[in-house]
C-alpha cells in the first residue's frame, strides 16, 4: 500500500509538471476594482498627484463573502480642491513656456484620498501599474510597461505620505509633497525616493520651542494629533524645549475620530492646568472639535502657539465662535504671490469637462448650484455663496498652494535636465534616442525616466523668486514667517507677521522678531520676593518651587549656588575653565602655533638641504619623523584648552601621551644609531645592518604601541571626565577633568620618564665620541631641559589651583618642546644656513686643520 501511494504522488507531480510546461507564459490582469482619477488630462508625459479631495471616507462593514465595494468619499474638502487646481495651473503654465520642456506636453492624473491612508496608498498603487482596460483584457505587455506617471505630487497629511513613500520607494518613483511635515520622512533609509517642498517639523518644533523660551514661557502644555505628524511633531518639541529649559505641565493627544468623552477630558486638563500656554501640534481637521468644545465653555483666557498646520486657517480665524484664539502665535509657511492663479481658479467650472463628477460636486455642494444638461440652472445662498466662495478664491493666503506650484516645478526642471543630457549623450552610445524629443516618452528611456539623480541635483528659481534645491534628506530650506493673530477694530481676527526663522542662518540669528514682547506670562512659580528662598515642589520640574521664608535670617545655598550681595537670595556660582577668550588662553594658544610654525620651518630647511652631509650623517629619517611628531606636540596643547566636555578629556591626555612617546622613540632611535655608529668603525665590526632605516621604523612602532596599549587600557577601565569642582573655591565653581584612574594618568607620564632617562643615560655615554659634530651632544642637553621641566611639573602640578592647573601642564608640553626643537636642530640650522662652508663631509669627521666644535 506503502509503495502504491509513493507511485500516486510521483504520477500527480508528473501531471503538475507536465502541465505547466504546456501552460501559456503568465499574464498580468488587475484584481478587483481599478481605482480612477478623478481629474485627469493625457500629455506626452504623465505626472500624478494624491490629494484628500474629501474630508471622510465613508466606511461599511463588509460581510467577507463577496468582494467589497469601493469607499465612497462624503464633504467635499475646497483647501485640497484648491491645491489640485493649483497643481494643474502649473502644469498648464509648464506647457505655455517656450524655455522649459519646448514642444512637450505634461499630462496629469489626481486621485483622491479621502483623508484616508490607505484609499491614499491605493490611489499610489493606480499610479504606479496604470490600470485601464488592457488590464482587465490580460495583456501580457501589461506586465513590463513603465509607470503611467514620472513622479508623484502629494499627498497633504503624513500619516498618507509614509504610506505612498514607502510603497514606490523601492521602484524610485519620486514623491514630491507640499504638505507632509514630519521629520520622520527625512530617513533615506526608509524613504529613498521621498522629497518635499515644505520645511520638516524637525526644525519648525525647534523654533517653536526658542519662541516659547524667547517670551519667558517655561511652563506649557502640549495637545497634539493623535498620528504621525502630530506624534513626531510632539516628541520633538518636547526635547527642544527641554534643552532650552521649558517644562512642559501635560501633553495630550487626540483624533478628529475621538468620541466627545475623550475631547471633554482634554478641554478639562487644559482649563484646570496652570500653566496659561498651550502649544498645539496639531492638523487643522483634529482642530476644529477641539475648539468646538472650548467655546461651548467661554474664553479661556490662554496664550495659544500653533503649528504651520493651522496657524494661518482663515477656517478658523473668521469663526467668531473661536475669538478666545486672538493673540495665537506661531510659525508658518512664507506666503507668496502666484501671478494669474486666481483668474485661473474663477474659470474652473464643470462645463470645462461635463461628465467630471468631482466639478459638477464642487458646483453642487460649495455653491449650491445644480445642473441639467451641463449648465447652472439654480444657485441659492448669496449672502453665504462669498464666503465659501472666498476659502476656495482667497489669494491673500498663498503658502501651501505656492509649495504644489513649486513641487510640479521641481519635477519639469528635474525632468527638462534629463532629456538636456539624453540628447547630449545619443553620441556616446549610451543609449541611443530620437533627436526630437517632442516625441520622448517614459518609454523611450524606462528605468532613466525615473532616475533620482536629476531631482537630487536640481537647483531653480521659480517666479515667486524663492529658489529651490534639495538637501541630502530630501528637504529644502526651512523659512518661516513668525504670524501673530491680531484683532482689528471691527472685531475681525487677522493674520501679522512679527517675525522670521530661517535654518539657513548661524543659529543665535536664525529667529528675528519686530514686535515686543506678548501677554500673558506662562510660569510654574513667580520669582521669590526679597526675604524668601526657593523650595523645590516635590514630584515637579525644578522649574516648580515655593517661595519659603528663610528660617533664623540664614540659610545654606546647595554647592552649586553663592548667597547673593544683599544676601537673601541664592544664585549660581561663576563656572570657570581655560577658555579660548582670555588672555592667558590666547598666549599659550599663540606659543603652541609658532612653536609647530617653527618646526614646519625647521622641516623645509632639512627637506631644501636634505643631500648636504650634516643631515645625512644625523639620520635624516628619523630627523623628519621627529620634526614631524614635534609639530603634534605643539597642537596636542590646544585640546588642554576650552570647556571640558567627554571627548576633549579623553582626547587631550592620550594626544599627550602618544605624542611624546613618538618623540622619545625618535631620539632613542637616534642616540643608539649614533653609538652604534661608532662601534661599526670598529675592525671587523658588522653591527650597524641591525640597526638600518627599517629596523629604527620598527623600534619607534614598538615603543609607541606600548603607550598605545596603557591609554587604551586607562579609557577603557577609568577614563577621564569633566568634573565640577567645588571645593578648591567656595565662591566658583571650576570644571576640569579629573584623569578618572590616576594610575593610568601616572603610568603614561612614567613611560614618558622612563624612555626620556633612557635617551639621557645613552646620550650622556656617547657624548665624548671622536665626531666634529656629535649629536649625542645636543641629545644630553635637549634630555636635561626635557627632565628638569617635567620633575618641576609634578609640585606645580599638583599646588596650581583651578585653570592653572591646565595652564602649568600646557607650559611643560610647550617647554619640553621648544628644549627638543632648540637642542638637537638649532646648531644644524645654524651651521646650514650661516656656515655653509662648514657643511662638508671632512669637517663633520674632524679632519680640517680647524679643530672648532659644534
Amino acid at each position: 500500500l506503502a509503495i502504491l501511494g509513493l507511485t500516486g504522488v510521483v504520477l500527480r507531480l508528473l501531471v503538475v509538471v507536465i502541465r505547466g510546461m504546456a501552460a501559456p507564459a503568465p499574464i498580468c490582469s488587475l484584481l478587483g476594482q481599478p481605482a480612477l482619477p478623478l481629474l485627469s488630462a493625457e500629455g506626452d508625459i504623465n505626472i500624478g498627484a494624491v490629494f484628500p479631495l474629501h474630508r471622510n471616507a465613508l466606511f461599511k462593514v463588509h460581510s467577507f463573502t463577496s468582494r467589497p465595494e469601493k469607499t465612497p468619499c462624503i464633504s467635499i474638502n475646497q483647501r485640497e480642491f484648491q491645491f489640485a487646481q493649483t497643481l494643474i495651473f502649473a502644469l498648464e503654465e509648464i506647457n505655455n513656456s517656450s524655455d522649459l520642456l519646448p514642444g512637450l506636453s505634461l499630462g496629469y492624473q489626481v486621485y483622491d484620498s479621502c483623508s484616508y491612508a490607505p484609499l491614499a496608498i491605493h490611489s499610489a498603487l493606480a499610479l504606479m501599474n496604470s490600470p485601464g482596460p488592457e488590464d482587465s483584457l490580460g495583456n501580457p505587455s501589461s506586465c513590463s510597461r513603465s509607470p503611467a506617471v514620472l513622479g508623484i505630487v502629494g499627498e497633504s497629511s503624513s500619516t498618507s505620505t509614509i504610506g505612498i513613500s514607502s510603497l514606490v520607494g523601492p521602484f524610485n518613483i519620486p514623491v514630491i509633497s507640499h504638505f507632509a511635515t514630519c521629520a520622520c520622512l527625512s530617513n533615506k533609509k526608509k524613504f529613498p525616493s521621498f522629497f518635499r517642498t515644505i520645511p520638516s517639523d524637525f526644525y519648525q518644533s525647534r523654533a517653536l520651542a526658542k519662541l516659547v523660551k524667547h517670551f519667558g514661557w517655561n511652563w506649557v502644555g502640549v495637545v497634539n494629533s493623535n498620528n504621525d505628524y502630530g506624534n513626531n511633531g510632539m516628541a520633538t518639541f518636547v526635547e527642544a524645549a527641554w534643552h532650552e529649559g521649558v517644562c512642559v505641565e501635560y501633553q495630550e493627544s487626540i483624533h478628529r475620530t475621538d468620541p466627545r468623552e475623550k475631547l471633554l477630558d482634554v478641554v478639562k486638563v487644559i482649563r484646570r492646568a496652570t500653566a496659561r500656554v498651550v502649544v498645539l501640534f496639531m492638523g487643522l481637521g483634529d482642530i476644529i472639535p477641539l475648539m468646538n468644545e472650548m467655546a461651548l465653555e467661554g474664553d479661556p483666557g490662554l496664550q495659544w502657539v500653533g503649528s504651520e498646520s493651522w496657524i494661518t486657517a482663515r477656517l478658523l480665524a473668521e469663526n467668531k465662535a473661536y475669538g478666545f484664539l486672538r493673540g495665537a502665535v506661531g510659525f508658518a509657511i512664507r506666503n507668496a504671490r502666484l501671478d494669474g492663479l486666481e483668474g485661473f481658479l474663477d474659470k474652473v467650472h464643470p462645463s470645462q469637462a461635463p461628465d467630471n463628477t468631482l466639478l459638477r460636486e464642487f458646483w453642487e455642494t460649495v455653491f449650491q448650484c445644480s445642473f441639467e444638461g451641463g449648465s447652472s440652472t439654480l444657485c441659492t445662498g448669496t449672502e453665504s455663496l462669498a464666503k465659501l466662495k472666498n476659502q476656495y478664491t482667497d489669494m491673500s493666503e498663498l503658502r501651501i498652494p505656492n509649495k504644489v506650484y513649486t513641487a510640479v516645478y521641481a519635477i519639469a526642471h528635474a525632468l527638462h535636465n534629463l532629456l538636456t543630457d539624453l540628447k547630449n549623450d545619443t553620441d556616446s552610445g549610451k543609449r541611443p534616442i530620437r533627436q526630437n524629443i517632442n516625441n520622448i516618452s517614459c518609454e523611450s528611456f524606462h528605468s532613466l525616466c525615473l532616475s533620482l539623480r536629476y531631482l537630487k541635483e536640481v537647483r531653480f528659481r521659480v517666479k515667486t523668486g524663492e529658489e529651490i534645491w534639495f538637501d541630502d534628506n530630501g528637504d529644502v530650506v526651512a523659512c518661516y514667517d513668525l504670524v501673530n493673530w491680531q484683532q482689528e477694530e471691527d472685531g475681525t481676527l487677522q493674520f501679522h507677521v512679527v517675525g522670521l526663522y530661517d535654518s539657513s542662518m548661524p543659529p543665535e540669528q536664525r529667529i528675528t522678531f519686530n514686535k515686543g514682547k506678548l501677554a500673558p506670562a506662562s510660569v510654574c512659580s513667580a520669582s521669590c520676593p526679597t526675604g524668601t528662598r526657593k523650595a523645590v515642589q516635590k514630584g515637579k520640574p525644578v522649574c516648580c518651587y515655593d517661595c519659603v521664608p528663610y528660617s533664623n535670617g540664614c540659610y545654606r545655598c546647595d554647592l552649586e549656588y553663592w548667597s547673593n550681595e544683599k544676601r537673601d537670595l541664592c544664585v549660581l556660582k561663576p563656572v570657570e575653565f581655560l577658555s579660548y577668550e582670555e588672555m592667558m588662553g590666547i598666549v599659550l594658544v599663540f606659543f603652541s602655533l609658532l612653536g609647530s610654525g617653527v618646526t614646519t620651518l625647521v622641516a623645509v630647511v632639512f627637506s631644501i638641504h636634505k643631500d648636504t652631509p650634516i643631515v645625512r650623517a644625523n639620520n635624516s629619517e628619523l630627523s623628519f619623523l621627529l620634526l614631524f611628531f614635534l609639530t603634534l606636540c605643539f597642537l596636542c596643547s590646544l585640546t588642554f584648552i576650552g570647556r571640558p566636555s567627554e571627548w576633549s578629556c579623553s582626547l587631550r591626555h592620550t594626544a599627550f601621551g602618544i605624542t611624546f612617546v613618538l618623540c622619545m622613540s625618535c631620539v632613542l632611535g637616534k642616540t643608539i644609531v649614533v653609538l652604534m655608529a661608532f662601534r661599526a668603525t670598529l675592525p671587523a665590526s658588522n653591527i650597524m645592518k641591525w640597526f638600518g632605516p627599517p629596523q629604527q621604523r620598527l623600534s619607534v612602532l614598538a615603543f609607541t604601541l606600548i603607550q598605545v596599549l596603557i591609554c587604551v587600557l586607562w579609557l577603557t577601565v577609568s577614563p577621564p571626565f569633566p568634573y565640577k569642582n567645588m571645593k578648591t573655591y567656595k565662591e566658583k565653581v571650576i570644571l576640569e577633568c579629573d584623569v578618572g584612574s590616576a594610575i593610568g594618568f601616572w603610568a603614561v607620564l612614567g613611560y614618558i620618564g622612563l624612555l626620556a632617562l633612557l635617551c639621557f643615560v645613552l646620550a650622556f655615554l656617547a657624548r665624548k665620541l671622536p665626531d666634529n659634530f656629535n649629536e649625542a651632544k645636543f641629545i644630553t642637553f635637549s634630555m636635561l631641559i626635557f627632565c628638569a621641566v617635567w620633575i618641576t611639573f609634578i609640585p606645580a602640578y599638583v599646588s596650581s589651583p583651578g585653570k592653572f592647573t591646565v595652564a602649568v601642564e600646557i607650559f611643560a608640553i610647550l617647554a619640553s618642546s621648544f628644549g627638543l626643537l632648540f637642542c638637537i636642530f638649532a646648531p644644524k640650522c645654524f651651521i646650514i644656513l650661516l656656515r655653509p662652508e662648514q657643511n662638508t663631509k671632512k669637517h663633520m669627521m674632524g679632519k680640517t686643520s680647524n679643530d672648532t666644535r659644534y
